[in-house]
């Protein structure tokens, strides 16, 4: 599967999004965010290439379709 974003863009888009950054441990970052009435916690790694597995996951923990994250992404 193809790599398809960075961390920090995908950190970006999040915070387009209504998150904000709670923390940062390493090379992770911690958002947080109200999303359909509940609070939202994603953990984002800030890496240069965020594999297609990770991503996925990401937005499963965002409670995000890929379709509105890509609304986000500039």
């Amino acid at each position: 599967m193809p790599k398809l974003y960075s961390g920090p863009k995908i950190i970006k888009a999040f915070m387009r999004a209504g998150f904000y950054i709670a923390s940062t441990k390493g090379s992770h970052v911690k958002l947080r965010g109200i999303r359909f009435g509940k609070l939202q916690t994603v953990i984002v790694p800030k890496h240069k290439e965020v594999a297609f597995g990770t991503f996925q996951s990401i937005l499963k923990q965002g409670a995000m379709e890929f379709e509105e994250f890509k609304s986000f992404v500039h």
